[in-house]
């Protein structure tokens, strides 16, 4: 919940952090890429710290350096040190939702895993439809650094509930030394294999072509469809209603239909919206509500069946690194989605049509990397029945 919090709070408030700082658009974008920047860096690292040190010792210390960040951050006396504490915010957000994967892997097996995933991407999708609604609201009665002040009691709540409530899943016989060399030897062993990068970049994609309306709100919700700073609902419920709508089906399915046809099936669905949305945004007439939004959700359905699938066949591909194979796949992801808030949102915000394309081209480059997956890469057997923290290390 950190992650999407620490984005979509702040976009009603860019407005005034620009007349605040003299900042240009551009310049206000890297408040978010600042933030994405260090969290992909970090993603590297917090996997292969949970598998060495165990999950909830990293998860409480990254949320300590996560409130000190955002304190950080709402005293601010201008953008280079906003945008300084932004890093450091990044640094420590990752922390639970990369390693909150692994711990997935490490209790549950199968479709239970799977349903368990896609209820976590259904909780976690709820969170930027909220967030910028938050935003708005909590401008009503302060200046932009009560969103982070709000940032701050996210955290700290969310370090009560880890320390009282959340469970070791990596037990201390199954961690790995924490040295530099096997730290990058394990890390190394997931990037170079074929599979493990087709999968990285395949979610990457998958996640990026909704990610550029994400990062491009500012423009879109402010220049293009000219609304106000409490009316960022107006994109991101639509959006992540089909993310969360999404999720839940692809729990429910997880007993019914094996991962494969469930990932082809979002696919399909995935791609069929976004080249709808292209030809809407060719129609003239079309750049107000609802025609703006309207294919949005079926879109973000699509992507949600297809996440948990692409997520868990990356830690299934190392069953004894899941730490790193999901740091990977989330360094992967996260450093597009830098490149998308940094450069493409500011070079395609434009235009409804230019954002439309973007996403309909990542759409289609993850869709074809997953098939190049199916062809080449064997399917794995069965795992064991067993929670994954209980199989025997190979």
């Amino acid at each position: 919940m950190i992650g999407p919090f620490s984005i979509d709070t702040m976009f009603p408030a860019f407005a005034r952090m620009g007349a605040e700082f003299g900042a240009s658009e551009l310049a206000l974008q890297q408040i978010i890429s600042s933030y994405m920047l260090t969290f992909a860096v970090m993603s590297l690292v917090h996997g292969p710290l949970s598998d060495a040190l165990g999950r909830k010792p990293v998860v409480v210390a990254g949320t300590v350096i996560y409130i000190g960040a955002s304190i950080g951050c709402a005293l601010a006396p201008n953008l280079g040190v906003l945008l300084v504490f932004r890093a450091v915010q990044g640094l420590s957000a990752g922390a639970g939702a990369i390693i909150s994967r692994a711990m997935v892997r490490d209790v549950y097996a199968d479709a239970q895993a799977r349903r368990t995933m896609s209820h976590i991407a259904m909780i976690f999708g709820l969170a930027p439809a909220l967030a910028p609604v938050v935003g708005g609201f909590l401008l009503g009665f302060s200046g932009w650094r009560i969103i982070f002040w709000f940032l701050v009691a996210v955290g700290v709540a969310m370090f009560v509930l880890v320390v009282f409530f959340l469970p070791e899943t990596h037990p201390a016989d199954r961690r790995t030394p924490m040295r530099f060399r096997p730290l990058v030897a394990g890390l190394w062993s997931v990037a170079r294999t074929p599979s493990g990068r087709r999968l990285s970049f395949a979610a990457m994609f998958n996640n990026g072509a909704m990610f550029l309306y994400v990062s491009s709100a500012p423009l879109l919700v402010g220049n293009l469809l000219r609304l106000g700073e409490q009316d960022y609902w107006m994109l991101f419920v639509p959006l992540i209603s089909g993310m969360v709508i999404g999720s839940w089906v692809s729990g429910r399915l997880a007993t019914r239909l094996s991962g494969t046809r469930v990932a082809n099936l979002g696919y399909l669905i995935s791609l069929s919206a976004g080249a709808a949305n292209l030809g809407v945004s060719l129609i003239p007439g079309t750049t107000t509500l609802p025609w703006a939004v309207l294919l949005l959700p079926i879109l973000t359905f699509g992507i949600a069946l297809t996440f948990p699938v692409l997520t868990l066949a990356m830690l299934d591909l190392f069953p004894s690194a899941r730490g790193s194979a999901s740091s990977m796949q989330n360094f992967v992801a996260l450093l597009g989605n830098t490149l998308v808030a940094g450069v493409l949102a500011p070079a395609l915000g434009f235009s409804l049509t230019a954002l439309a394309a973007g996403s309909f081209a990542y759409t289609i480059l993850g869709a074809l990397l997953w098939r190049r997956h199916l062809a080449t890469t064997p399917i794995a057997p069965p795992a064991s029945p067993d929670a994954a923290a209980f199989e025997p290390l190979e």
